[in-house]
């Protein structure tokens, strides 16, 4: 899709370190890193294997080209995190139409590396730059869209542009935005619930295995009794700890849950073996069956590597047993393995840095969490060159489809929950004689039913005449979305910020959120916005 020399990855980070008991065993020199890539290459997956250096923390990173790295910053201090892995998968750069007029990139609905820097900001460290990830900072936001009528689908496109805040003179900003319809609670099918919970030593700190019991609770309380619920733990080796139980037995269920215990290292295989095996004998056809991974960061899947693993997660979501990752605590944390675990087992990942985000994920989204209304949904947007002369993606680097493949139903792409919405952001140019009233941009987008496995497919366009004269006069969800990426933007040191501060970034959070007084999420990008302007130079 983009004309650039890059590899399109899905990868696995492998770590092997020198443990004394539960912990790592301290050293001032470089540890190796095993790291497998599993590549795209002309449609065929190439694994490919290299070594690279990781700091410990108590020596200084070397300078790596990008890749997976740990974690760290320079400032306002260096390394608040030992072993801490991130991807850097580079920045989306401007494409003339003439060369390629097509985007092509499966959704996303994460939102970890948004809570991620929340978590690096309230503890008085700007996060890597390799971390974020701007379409999950962008998604993390209410968007305000309308849900779809019921003759449009499992979505409704919401198309809005506006002359681009950030973008110079004669760019404009395109949010494009997907609103899936709503399933009432009391409508929702039945949920067949395995946890796969880390309980290897690591776990003790910072109470971690207590947010992840008191997350769980939560989550429990919010299911119904004719629900089930199996537990699976692995610290040295994995086991079973409670066979599926139906919810109309919650005590059984959360007395397990107590009895959780920190214990011995970490074989993360074996515990996603163990609790895919217990999904696999308690799967019900006409229940929502998933996985449900918590963990402080899986630092090795076991003895068979990656590729063993990954298949056998593509091959269970395949059969209907989906995976959700959720990541708790920070060092010797690998936000990349957590990512791709959910991405191949058509699921989401979330990062839990607080109780009340727990709350959010598994409370107030949890027929989001638990349930898909549309699989492998692709989004392509094909821009009229005679209107448009270049565009960029904002994010979804790691979510390319090659345009070829838009209508290639075999190629996997992102799931979607009941009442999740999506956006992309594209900053454009336009041909200083473009027509006003042809369309720029028609955007198609693609997902087969979950039920039926009919595969469907949506679109909608929108011309220059009807774009906002103003960034001012577009609406006020649609500014919050371009401060978000910028902020995103600033954050992993992009080219095209180059000219912005986080100071600016702040200002302009500060009008909108006296625009939007209720929503505790925008009040709280202020103050993290705030927290790090004091530290950018």
């Amino acid at each position: 899709m983009y004309p650039q020399i890059r590899f399109t990855l899905t990868t696995l980070v492998i770590l092997t370190f020198v443990l004394t008991g539960c912990g790592l065993l301290a050293t001032p020199a470089l540890e190796t890193v095993e790291v497998t890539r599993v590549v795209e290459k002309e449609g065929e997956a190439v694994v490919e294997q290299i070594v690279v250096t990781a700091s410990s923390p108590s020596s200084p990173p070397p300078d790596a080209a990008p890749g997976p790295s740990t974690g760290g910053t320079d400032e306002p201090n260096d390394q608040p995190y030992g072993d801490v892995f991130f991807e850097d998968y580079g920045v989306n750069p401007f494409i003339d139409t003439e060369d390629d007029h097509l985007s092509t990139f499966a959704v996303d609905v994460d939102t970890g590396s948004y809570t991620i820097m929340r978590r690096y900001v309230n503890d008085g460290y700007l996060p890597p730059d390799e971390s974020v990830r701007v379409e999950e900072y962008v998604n993390f936001f209410e968007q305000g869209y309308e849900p779809p009528a019921e003759d449009e689908g499992a979505f409704a496109i919401h198309l809005e542009g506006a002359p681009s805040l950030y973008g110079g003179e004669r760019y404009y900003l395109v949010r494009v935005g997907l609103q899936g319809y709503e399933v009432p609670p009391e409508q929702r099918k039945d949920v067949v619930l395995t946890f796969v919970i880390d309980v290897s030593g690591s776990m003790a700190r910072e109470d971690r295995l207590e947010l992840v019991k008191k997350a769980l609770r939560m989550l429990v309380e919010e299911l119904r009794p004719t629900d089930e619920v199996g537990i699976a733990v692995y610290g040295s080796s994995g086991h079973a700890i409670l066979e599926h139980t139906p919810v109309a037995e919650a005590d059984r269920i959360l007395q397990a849950i107590d009895r959780l215990q920190p214990e011995g290292a970490t074989n993360a295989e074996e515990g996603l073996v163990i609790g895919y095996r217990m999904a696999a004998t308690a799967f019900n056809p006409e229940s929502v069956n998933r996985v449900i991974l918590c963990s402080d960061g899986v630092a090795n899947v076991g003895h068979t590597g990656p590729d063993s693993i990954m298949e056998q997660i593509r091959r269970h979501a395949k059969e209907g047993i989906y995976l959700t990752t959720v990541g708790f605590g920070m060092g010797n944390y690998n936000d990349v393995l957590m990512e791709q675990l959910a991405n191949n087992g058509d699921g989401f990942y979330a990062y839990v840095d607080t109780l009340r985000e727990a709350e959010r994920v598994f409370v107030h989204d949890l027929t989001s969490t638990l349930l898909v209304i549309a699989r492998d949904v692709k989004i392509q947007v094909n821009f009229d060159p005679s209107v448009v002369s270049r565009y960029r993606l904002l994010g979804y680097e790691n979510r390319d489809v090659a345009d070829k493949d838009f209508r290639n139903d075999e190629v996997d792409a992102g799931e979607i929950g009941p009442g999740h919405s999506v956006t992309a952001l594209y900053e454009i140019k336009f041909h200083p004689q473009a027509a006003e009233l042809d369309p720029a941009m028609t955007v198609y987008v693609r997902y087969e039913d979950p039920d039926s496995g009919e595969v469907r497919e949506l679109k909608r366009s929108i011309a220059k005449a009807d774009f906002a004269p103003t960034f001012r006069e577009a609406s006020i969800r649609f500014q919050l979305a371009a401060v978000v990426a910028e902020y995103a933007e600033i954050l992993r040191e992009s080219y095209w910020a180059r000219g912005s501060s986080l100071k600016d970034v702040a200002w302009e959070a500060r009008r909108i959120a006296e625009y939007l007084p209720h929503d505790p999420d925008v009040a709280e990008f202020l103050n993290l916005v705030e927290q790090a302007s004091r530290w950018q130079d």
